[in-house]
């Protein structure tokens, strides 16, 4: 059987290779159709119960993401009149992020009390506040001993504070949608530093969860694909010392990553991080493959027989293996259907 196949490989090996490439090109185009996917929902299936809650919850109120400043100063107070301003700066600054819906910080926060017969409600640090002497110390006691604060936005040392900005994306493209509002606040925060260097920003939140996925998913795209074929091409070339087998091998190694994105896109498959692993597991079996052909064609051309000879004998010996460990290759991933998280399936 595998003699057969090999003599007719061969024969036909010109129709199969430009069937091969009809196929890649064709499959290739649904590239066109894909999407990067930013919301960490897709990690959980439609029947989750406890994404299906977490709906609820947001249909019966709002549904609204956040962007959290961490801000720490370098003298390990918040308290100070400078750290206070930087505060106040960024709480206003921070309604020109796009969809904001609500500022929170301890500058902006709403401080009751009594005045005679009367309640009065306003910012716990004022613009025309002297932020030195009683006055700072009254902030610091006030912040310090509010619930609403404490442990959320000041921490219990009051080493470090926060700025929680609400934004309620539209939802229309979170594709567009969720990087605006990462860059404009990665912005925001480098103007801070800029502004005030005594200043330790970090930016986080679930706006910044969600445009992880689609971030680290470029930039493993960006980085570990070029760097495995760098890797790939080196070795291929010490251990093959053929440049006609690696570039052979490098064809394939692109044709099978082409052709399994671009049907990725014709079934409206998004790219998220376990997809965006594919092209290096892919790259992994199309050499291993490619190899065991290669090194056994190359030892009977050295032998001296004749390319073709060599080619069906290469087909002969290593056609049923391959078959095999494929086979067995794809019932091991096909048993990722049994994961709870739909990327993985």
């Amino acid at each position: 059987m595998a003699r057969l196949l090999a003599n007719r490989l061969v024969r036909w090996r010109w129709i199969a290779l430009l069937g091969a490439l009809v196929i890649a090109v064709l499959a290739a185009l649904g590239a066109r159709q894909l999407e990067l996917s930013n919301d960490y929902r897709i990690f959980f299936s439609k029947e989750n119960p406890q994404l299906v809650a977490f709906e609820n919850l947001q249909n019966t109120y709002t549904k609204s993401d956040n962007v959290l400043f961490t801000i720490s100063p370098a003298d390990g107070d918040v308290f100070t009149p400078k750290t206070l301003e930087a505060i106040r700066w960024l709480t206003e600054a921070s309604w020109q992020i796009p969809y904001s819906i609500r500022v929170d910080s301890v500058t902006n926060f709403q401080h009751t009390y009594a005045e005679g017969d009367d309640l009065v409600v306003e910012d716990l640090v004022q613009d025309n506040d002297n932020l030195d002497g009683p006055a700072l110390e009254e902030i610091r006691r006030i912040a310090t001993t509010e619930p609403l604060l404490i442990n959320r936005l000041i921490s219990p040392d009051t080493s470090t504070t926060g700025v929680n900005i609400i934004v309620q994306l539209p939802g229309i493209s979170p594709e567009k949608e969720v990087p605006e509002v990462v860059s404009f606040s990665r912005d925001l925060a480098e103007q801070l530093v800029a502004r005030y260097p005594h200043l330790e920003v970090h930016l986080t939140g679930v706006v910044f969860l969600n445009n992880a996925f689609s971030e680290m998913a470029i930039s493993d795209v960006e980085t570990l694909v070029p760097f495995m074929f760098g890797v790939i091409v080196l070795m291929l070339l010490m251990l093959l010392r053929s440049l006609s087998a690696t570039v052979a091998t490098l064809l394939v190694i692109i044709l099978s990553i082409v052709t399994a994105m671009g049907l990725a896109g014709w079934l409206g498959i998004k790219i998220t991080p376990p997809l965006a692993s594919a092209p290096t597991m892919i790259m992994t079996l199309a050499v291993a493959n490619s190899v065991h052909f290669l090194v056994t064609f190359l030892q009977k051309v050295r032998l001296g027989e004749s390319r073709r000879d060599a080619m069906l004998e290469s087909l002969r010996i290593n056609l049923q293996p391959i078959m095999i460990t494929s086979l067995t290759t794809v019932i091991g991933f096909l048993s990722m259907n049994f994961s709870d998280a739909p990327p993985f399936r």
